[in-house]
């Protein structure tokens, strides 16, 4: 009896633990679950007001973008009535520059087109501009002439050196009196368009033959008796054909006293300069142009590696020392031996450069933007230092199509020969002594 009475004890006394355990278990699933409802809660009141406050923001942004829309389009008027005003000032300064003097640009220079006529200054016609060319035209037509009878005096076997007389007297006499500075750009003729974006074109100054070079490189110039062939010619058509020895690279060559020098660039070689005798149509010498890389010498047009030019004074090389270096450097060249017999740091940037020619051993550079605008020359050096860069007149080209790929000036005529997205441009420059500027 006792032992039953032990196990109903302990059995109610087991029941009424156990039954305390599962009510404080129930109690803590209750209380967790309540927690859980509560952070629900909490967790539905944050996403409706996030919601709201993105419904705001979206609302604020749409109403910023709207905004900005009319905004934009303000703006987009203003820069329209800007262009057209800036359109304006420079008609207007165009108008103004044909008025007075110096002249930067001619009066029809936006009008002219192919096969065009010069553009004048107001109080000269037409007929004294052609005179003025045909003046020109027999004077170096007789230089020719005189060349021709000197060849023609001499035995058919005479030796290369009685031939180079001539040449040498007409270099001496065009150093004679070299002390001009160009005072303004007086007129310009857009001759034609033919060929490549990029090229070169110039003209003899001993005679009246002119040279083409078509594109970037090459082995073929084209050669035309007068710049009235060439203008009347279809394209190249009806020219002389020179087949060069090697290729020339870049439109930076030049022909000077009889001779045509050119740049050859062969990758991983040194450059050389070759000296073309267009009398013998043989290459007279070869010279290595040792740079330290072959940095482009105008950051406008990569293509030059090395910018020939020739003036009263000679052969000139305008090229970069490095691609670090910013300024472009100027070398004298004997165009006999191609020896170079001195080098100046002109201080003129490669940045934004597109052009530079030599007149009288005064460097100028053309400078430009990109995309192309208006040309302008912006710097000058000068080798005798009779010419501040700061006190030199700041001159425009006349507007035209693109940007120039090459400028070669002509000593005989004052003229430069450019080449401008396949057009080719004469412009006539007047000049005045240096000690005046």
């Amino acid at each position: 009896m006792k032992p039953v009475l032990v196990l109903l004890v302990s059995t109610a006394w087991t029941l009424t633990g156990a039954q305390y355990y599962y009510q404080g278990l129930m109690d803590y699933l209750e209380n967790r679950l309540l927690a859980i409802e509560d952070r629900m809660q909490f967790w539905h009141e944050q996403s409706i007001r996030f919601h709201t406050e993105m419904r705001d923001f979206k609302k604020l942004t749409a109403e910023a973008m709207d905004g900005l829309k009319n905004e934009h389009s303000l703006l987009q008027r203003d820069i329209e009535g800007t262009v057209v005003q800036v359109d304006r000032v420079e008609r207007e300064m165009d108008y103004v520059e044909t008025r007075t003097s110096p002249r930067a640009c001619a009066n029809k220079a936006d009008k002219v087109v192919e096969q065009g006529a010069w553009g004048l200054e107001e109080n000269r016609g037409e007929q004294e501009e052609e005179e003025d060319w045909e003046e020109l035209y027999s004077r170096v037509s007789g230089d020719r002439n005189r060349l021709r009878q000197f060849i023609v005096s001499k035995d058919v076997e005479a030796p290369l050196e009685q031939l180079e007389e001539p040449r040498r007297l007409w270099s001496q006499n065009q150093r004679l009196d070299c002390v001009e500075i160009i005072s303004s750009i007086r007129s310009v003729k857009i001759l034609k368009r033919v060929g490549s974006p990029k090229g070169m074109w110039t003209r003899d100054p001993r005679s009246s033959r002119v040279y083409v070079f078509n594109g970037t490189s090459g082995d073929i110039v084209s050669q035309f008796n007068s710049v009235r062939d060439f203008s009347s010619s279809v394209g190249l058509a009806g020219s002389r054909q020179i087949r060069l020895p090697s290729e020339w690279s870049g439109p930076g060559s030049a022909v000077y006293n009889g001779y045509l020098y050119y740049i050859q660039h062969e990758a991983d070689m040194d450059l050389q300069v070759v000296k073309y005798d267009l009398l013998s149509a043989s290459v007279t010498d070869i010279a290595m142009f040792p740079v330290e890389s072959h940095a482009t010498v105008y950051t406008l047009n990569p293509e030059i590696v090395v910018d020939l030019a020739a003036d009263d004074e000679g052969l000139w090389l305008l090229y970069a020392a490095g691609d670090s270096e910013p300024n472009i450097n100027l070398a004298k060249m004997d165009p006999a031996t191609l020896d170079i017999e001195e080098i100046w740091d002109t201080r003129c940037p490669r940045d934004n450069a597109e052009a530079a020619f030599v007149v009288c051993g005064t460097v100028y550079v053309v400078y430009n933007t990109s995309p192309a605008s208006r040309s302008r020359i912006q710097c000058v050096f000068d080798v005798n230092d009779m010419v501040i860069n700061a006190e030199a007149p700041l001159l425009y080209f006349p507007r035209r199509y693109g940007s120039h790929a090459s400028l070669k000036y002509n000593p005989e005529e004052k003229q430069l020969y450019g080449w401008d997205d396949g057009y080719q441009i004469i412009y006539r420059l007047t000049m005045k002594r240096k000690l005046l500027v």
